[in-house]
């Protein structure tokens, strides 16, 4: 049986109609599978793969109508087509207002069944596809920045998106990999196809083959029905498969395979399914050094490494913090003082942009969404900072003789951290000095001295 055949449930109390719609959609060209009652065809849907359901209105035990409740409760996008009488149309609007795909009327004719199955077929497959574009959408390319560094980016994504060449990412935790890749698919000839990502890293080793190639039912234990895996799932788009060093060896020579043919197998199958894809993988690891330590097939290597992408780190671009700083914090409509800035730029951002980003969503929160000013950054960036960044940092003017002079005042640095580590407590613990006291390891009495003497409300 072919990878394309559909599997169509019939669902009728009556024997001679469940024998003819089974004999109808055998002819038809489709895998037809029978239920007599809307409990038997939940039971049939939960045990095996179903592309589309066709079910009578009136049965005893649960009717058409609470099958098709039941259904979408757990699944949105499976098509569901309601058979009724000339005389019960109201009946098949109210299915449609719960959800169905499209009703016929009886006597139908073989035709029209047809039609009616393809259309729901051809609607569910648009759904999936307009949902995961909308994601692509909802996060878009995500790339920020007008260094050197990213000007170069830009024009490498440029070279490659409207080829077919394979492409490695290879960059830091945090360096934006994915975005990368989305903005690949993006600019390619693919982009109206999906964008499918896999964290090879997330799934467990013994999970990770089901989910890149599917797999048929009884493939292994819990495999109850048959599951397409992301590789058909991206079939005419792109499949971006993240830290791919962490991939099993005998999976990646699978994975070598299909690259080299464009042909894959589900687990448990033996049937070989064509895909048309295009695979960007991406690796925090230098890929020679994965090779030398047994994480990387060297023949796999050559493979993916047809169009090479190297991300810089934060550090190598610190002309671009500004711009990620405004662009992160636009969404909460909160805005970041010069000198805070500064402090940014000063720091090394050993987890690079997702460290940016999480460190502004932290600071706009201890600024009560105010200004964020450098008192509200860690204390780990004031303590790396410069003479002339730790003067900034403590408020003064950097253009006043005092801060040029003494750069290091002592109380005005004590003062300093003790504001920040109060403000943190107090932001920990929603504003309960009792807690904060204990948070700092000081009684409340000294808190509220703490407070009143630095003027915190």
């Amino acid at each position: 049986m072919s990878d394309s055949t559909k599997y169509i449930l019939a669902v009728d109390d009556e024997p001679s109609m469940l024998r003819l719609l089974e004999i109808s959609l055998r002819q038809a060209g489709y895998q037809p599978l029978t239920a007599k009652d809307g409990r038997e065809a939940l039971d049939v849907i939960n045990t095996q793969k179903v592309d589309c359901v066709v079910t009578d209105l009136h049965m005893p035990r649960m009717d058409g109508l609470q099958l098709l409740k039941e259904v979408r409760k757990n699944d949105t996008e499976l098509p569901v087509i309601i058979v009724t009488a000339q005389g019960e149309i109201s009946s098949a609007i109210d299915a449609m207002k719960n959800g169905a795909s499209d009703y016929i009327l009886r006597p139908f004719d073989l035709t029209e069944l047809e039609l009616a199955i393809k259309r729901a077929l051809s609607f569910s497959r648009l759904v999936v596809e307009n949902r995961f574009l909308r994601e692509d959408k909802a996060v878009g390319t995500g790339l920020i920045g007008n260094s050197p560094a990213m000007q170069h980016l830009a024009e490498s994504i440029r070279q490659v998106a409207p080829e077919k060449a394979t492409v490695l990412v290879a960059g830091d935790t945090g360096t934006g990999k994915e975005l990368v890749a989305r903005a690949i698919h993006a600019a390619s000839p693919r982009s109206n196809a999906l964008f499918v990502a896999v964290n090879c890293a997330a799934i467990p080793h013994e999970m990770l083959e089901s989910e890149l190639f599917g797999h048929e039912k009884g493939a292994f234990t819990g495999a109850v029905k048959e599951r397409v895996g992301k590789f058909e799932l991206a079939d005419g788009g792109t499949l971006f498969l993240d830290e791919v060093t962490e991939m099993p060896m005998q999976l990646q020579a699978k994975l070598l395979r299909a690259l080299q043919e464009n042909v894959i197998e589900r687990l448990g199958g033996n049937r070989p399914i064509a895909v048309d894809i295009r695979v960007v993988a991406a690796t925090n690891r230098n890929p020679r050094d994965a090779i030398k330590d047994g994480k990387l097939r060297e023949d796999l290597y050559y493979r993916l490494n047809v169009f090479r992408i190297d991300l810089p780190a934060l550090k190598a671009r610190k002309s671009d913090i500004e711009l990620l700083a405004t662009h992160f914090l636009a969404k909460r409509r909160v805005e970041i003082s010069a000198q805070a800035v500064q402090v940014l730029m000063q720091y090394d951002w050993p987890g690079n942009v997702r460290e940016l980003e999480n460190v502004l969503e932290r600071a706009a929160i201890i600024s009560g969404n105010r200004q964020i000013q450098p008192q509200h950054l860690p204390a780990e960036m004031l303590n790396s900072t410069s003479e002339f960044m730790v003067a900034t940092a403590l408020g003064h003017d950097a253009d006043t003789a005092e801060a040029k002079h003494n750069p290091l005042c002592l109380p005005n640095a004590v003062e300093q951290l003790e504001r920040q580590l109060i403000a943190q407590a107090l932001a920990q613990t929603n504003g309960n000095k009792s807690k904060a006291a204990k948070v700092l390891e000081i009684s409340e009495r000294s808190l509220w001295y703490k407070l009143s003497q630095y003027g915190i409300s």
